[in-house]
Order: structure tokens, then C-alpha cells, then sequence
């Protein structure tokens, strides 16, 4: 068989179900195989970038390796984006990348690029296979390193005629295993001692804890201490579990800066969260100040990078959290039973001023309690984190601390791909549509019932609210003429609905939308001149250049 075959029967036999890319000569031969090979199905793109968010959303919720491809040269640089928004979330996605001839290298072929040394940065592996003989093992190999550990991507470069070359009948190796980090039971018997010593504190959740949720809010009971998330981890904690505090960092809420700032918590128990710029308010030292810090981590280089940790633990969030839990009820401490009342606000009509917050509570209240909202970059996202409730497992995807413009539109095709059954709302911004906006036709293409939420301004948001704040000013390139995004999608022949005004938001209209053989298009026509809820993010940019 040829040697693309081969990797696409160890794809297949690995559970791998889609392959997110575009088609091009220097991949010709995996797209030739997947003809013959009806389990396995290409979900072809508009844009490679797009198809790397695709791929990335996928792993996180399909919680399985995911696979992207791209041709040599422009396709591969298309994907390093995504790599890197991949490695930022520890997400296990495959990049297949072409590569020309063996025997054309460094002669100016067309789309030369050595892609591996450019994929080494933001990925946990990366490599060029110069023979057929050796691309099957490498693609194990690559798979492991993507699933062990620390998940992450990885990446392999392919020449063409590696591809094609014909290979002896392999014996198809077995699906990769992942490797969990486990951790040390003397280091959780000290957390737990210390938990026991200093019986007040908080524990603040990132998004490593998206696969522990129900561990972590039993360790919460368990020693009755307020949570607080970071923005990345929006959606994993009810919003009417009684010790949620709130958001701390990028758009947070004021009561989880006041717990921080004067509350008199001996501890900070840190779980899954990197205590980026981002999850901590621009660093803010009153986090650990005059406390004892414990941060439980699958990642070692997350310890002490700004903050002194006094008690890391490394290994498997899930794992780790078990165990300390078992040693916590071995020390006579047992889980409090606590009420948990149902949040009423999020059901009632948001009524007033049309304004981005009031848009996107009545979107809310309209749409299934299980929707999950792929939320995008832009001046919308800080009133997501700070406004919309949580009101069902895994709500958000929220990829704030990478920022990359266009990242929603892709994450919902992903996320939908994974969890058929599950609604799917994106929430993008006009400057986020222009970008990555032509997704929408591989959601039609592929039939897939996700409502694209279009936040028209005519204006790069956050930028200009941050330049207004900043520099008292704002450039006038920040501006656009509007653009009709419903007329657009009508074009596509897409169900698309506009509002111009709060009331024109409700229940049958959003059913509808939600309710199709493939994706609509909900533009609101907003300029919203209020300040969006951003925190301390434009007091930290403004410390720079003074």
C-alpha cells in the first residue's frame, strides 16, 4: 500500500473520524485514499487557520487526537496559528503538513518551506520524514507525544513522493495510548496537611479542571472555601453554586477582586491554571501576598514562573484531586451538603437600553440552557465573561489568553462535530467575521445547526474602546462603512435574521434559527459606546510608553 494509506489506516484504527484541511498537490495522496475510505470524512475548509481551530475545538471535546492537514509552504504557515492556540490549550492535534520532492529540497521548488523547524516553537514534536520507510512510525510516534503527558500538538512534515512510494504490507500498529503524569503521594499528603493547618482560603479554577469538575467542586465542599475562576475557565462552575465567588482577571467581577485584595484567606489553592496575564489580572501580586500558594498542575513549567509556589503538585488534575480528596475524608473532614437555589435573573426579561449586555442576556435566556457558546475575539467577549451566566456543564469556550481574531467561527464547527447532539451558538464580531467568516459555508457544506451570532459594529471594538481609554483618541482606520452581514449570508444562501433593537430578539425567531439543517446567521447591529467591563487590561497597557 502507499505510505499515505498506511497513516490514514492508523488514523482510522485510532478513532480518528474527520480530517480538518484543504486539499492541495503536495497532500494529494491522503485526499486520493480517503476516497476509498468512507470512515473517515475531510472536513475541507475555506482556510487552513480556520481548520486548525476546527481541529483544536475537536480534541478538546471530543477528548481524542485530532487531525489537520495543509499543503507545503502558505497551507502550513495557514496552520502555525492554530498550532500554537493548540499548544497554548494542551490540546492533541496531528499537523500533517506537505513538503516537495526529497530530491527538489533547496532548489526553489514551488511552495518550498522547511515547515519543521517553524512548528517546533508551538508544538511538542516536530519533524520532516525524507523516507516512506520511516512515516509510519513517526506518525506513532508523534501520536503518543500528543496524547502523553502534557497533551499538546505535534507536527510532521511529508514530501511528496514519500506520500506515493509504495511500502511493504505493514502490520498497522495499535492506537496510541496517552500516558497520565501521576502524581506523588507524600506531596498529597502535605497538601492535605496544610489544608488542615490553615482552614480558610480559595481555590482558583483555570481551565485544566475542564475534565474534573465534579472533583473539584467535592474538594470545594469538602473544605467549604469560596471559588473563583479564571476567564479561560467561565462555563465549568454553575452560576448558582453557592461558593462561586465570580471571575478573577481579564473582565472579572469586582467581589472576586475585593476577596482577593482584603480577604483574609490563609490559602491559595491554584487548580489547572497557568496564572497567565490574563488569569490574574495583569499579575496582580495580592493573588499569593502574606498566603500560603498550592498549585495542582499537569505542567511543571507552569511552577513559580511569576509567583513563589510553596507547594506545587505535579500530575493529572483529575487524578490528582481524587486522591487528595480520599486523604482529606481519611482526616475526618467530610463534604458539606449545600442547597443549591436556582439563579432566577438569567430567566427574566432583559429590558432597557440596547446594549451589547442586554443583547446577550435576552440571546441567552431564548436558546437551550445546554447551549455551548464558542466565543470569539472582541469587545463582546469581555461582556460574555462578565455578564452571561453559567447555566449547564462546559458553556463556554472561551480562548482569551491566545486572542486570536476569527478562533470562535472554527471552534463551533469543532465543537459541533464532536457533540452532534449538543447546541451550538458562536458569538463573533464583524472585524472576527472578515476574517473567518466563510466558515459558515463549511458548516452549510456539512449540514451542521449552529447559530453564528454577529456582533456589527462597524468597528474594530476592542481596539477602539482601548485606544479611547488609552490614548484619549482613536484612529479613524479603526472605523468602517457597515457592512450588511445579513445580505451576505443571504448570498450564501443561509437563513440569516438582522436586529436592529432588543425587541426584535425572541423566542420563535431564535428557535428557528436554532432549529435547521445547517447554520443561520443572527447580525445585531450595534454600536455600543458604553465601556466594556475589560478590568484593569487598559490600566496594565497604559504602563507602557510613559
Amino acid at each position: 500500500m502507499k505510505a499515505a494509506r498506511a497513516v490514514l489506516e492508523y488514523l482510522k484504527n485510532s478513532g480518528v473520524q474527520y480530517i480538518f484541511g484543504i486539499p492541495a498537490g503536495s497532500v494529494n495522496a491522503f485526499f486520493d485514499e480517503l476516497n476509498d475510505m468512507s470512515e473517515l470524512t475531510p472536513i475541507v475548509t475555506k482556510h487552513e487557520g480556520a481548520a486548525s481551530y476546527m481541529a483544536a475545538a475537536y480534541a478538546k471535546y471530543a477528548k481524542h487526537l485530532s487531525v489537520c492537514i495543509g499543503c507545503s509552504g502558505p497551507g502550513g504557515t495557514n496552520l502555525v496559528t492554530g498550532a500554537a492556540n493548540a499548544m497554548r490549550e494542551h490540546l492533541p492535534v496531528l499537523f500533517l503538513t506537505g513538503a516537495v520532492p526529497v530530491n527538489t529540497i533547496g532548489l526553489n521548488a514551488s511552495q518550498e518551506l522547511d515547515a519543521e523547524p517553524i512548528f517546533r516553537p508551538v508544538t511538542k514534536y516536530s519533524v520532516t520524514v525524507k523516507e516512506s520507510k520511516d512515516l509510519l512510525k513517526e506518525i506513532v510516534k508523534a501520536s503518543e507525544i500528543a496524547l502523553s503527558g502534557v497533551p499538546g500538538p505535534v507536527h510532521i512534515a511529508i514530501p511528496i513522493d514519500v506520500q506515493h512510494e509504495t511500502v511493504p504490507n505493514l502490520e498497522i500498529p495499535a492506537p496510541p495510548k496517552g500516558t497520565a503524569i501521576i502524581p506523588e503521594l507524600d506531596t498529597i499528603k502535605s497538601v492535605a496537611e496544610e489544608l488542615l493547618a490553615r482552614r480558610s482560603g480559595y481555590i482558583l479554577v483555570g481551565q485544566g479542571v475542564r475534565n474534573s469538575v465534579d472533583q473539584l467542586l467535592e474538594l470545594a465542599e469538602i473544605l467549604n472555601w469560596p471559588i473563583i475562576t479564571t476567564p479561560q475557565a467561565k462555563g465549568y462552575i454553575p452560576e448558582d453554586h453557592p461558593l462561586l465567588v465570580g471571575v478573577f482577571g481579564f473582565a472579572g467581577h469586582e467581589a472576586a477582586s475585593q476577596l482577593i485584595a482584603d480577604g483574609d484567606g490563609q490559602v491559595l489553592f491554584i487548580v489547572g491554571s497557568s496564572l497567565g496575564e490574563t488569569a490574574t489580572n495583569n499579575y496582580n501580586l495580592n493573588l499569593t501576598k502574606n498566603r500560603f500558594s498550592i498549585q495542582m498542575d499537569f505542567d511543571q513549567s507552569v511552577f513559580n514562573r511569576k509567583y513563589d509556589i510553596d507547594l506545587p503538585v505535579l500530575g493529572d488534575i483529575h487524578i490528582s484531586l481524587i486522591l487528595l480528596i480520599e486523604e482529606l475524608r481519611a482526616k475526618g473532614l467530610a463534604r458539606t451538603s449545600f442547597k443549591v437555589t436556582e439563579n432566577k435573573e438569567i430567566y427574566e426579561a432583559s429590558t432597557g437600553e440596547y446594549n451589547t449586555k442586554n443583547v446577550l442576556l435576552t440571546i441567552q435566556k431564548y436558546l437551550p440552557a445546554s447551549t455551548r457558546y464558542a466565543i470569539d475575539i472582541g469587545e463582546f467577549m469581555s461582556y460574555v465573561i462578565h455578564h452571561m451566566k453559567v447555566v449547564d456543564y462546559d458553556t463556554f469556550n472561551i480562548n482569551v489568553h491566545f486572542g486570536a481574531m476569527g478562533s470562535g467561527i472554527g471552534s463551533a464547527i469543532g465543537s459541533k462535530l464532536a457533540e452532534p447532539e449538543r447546541p451550538v451558538a458562536c458569538i463573533t464580531g464583524d472585524g472576527c467575521f472578515f476574517m473567518h467568516g466563510m466558515e459558515i459555508l463549511t458548516a452549510k457544506e456539512y449540514h451542521l445547526p449552529i447559530l453564528f451570532i454577529v456582533m456589527n459594529n462597524a468597528r474594530l471594538g476592542m481596539v477602539y474602546h482601548g485606544h479611547a481609554l488609552q490614548f484619549k483618541r482613536t484612529h479613524p482606520s479603526f472605523e468602517q462603512h457597515p457592512i450588511n452581514i445579513s445580505a451576505m449570508a443571504s448570498a450564501m444562501d443561509i437563513p440569516s435574521f438582522q436586529v436592529t433593537e432588543l425587541q426584535d430578539l425572541n423566542q420563535d425567531m431564535l428557535h428557528n434559527l436554532m432549529n435547521l439543517n445547517g447554520p443561520a446567521v443572527l447580525e445585531v447591529v450595534l454600536t455600543d459606546n458604553n465601556t466594556p467591563p475589560m478590568g484593569d487590561r487598559v490600566k496594565f497597557l497604559s504602563s507602557f510608553g510613559k
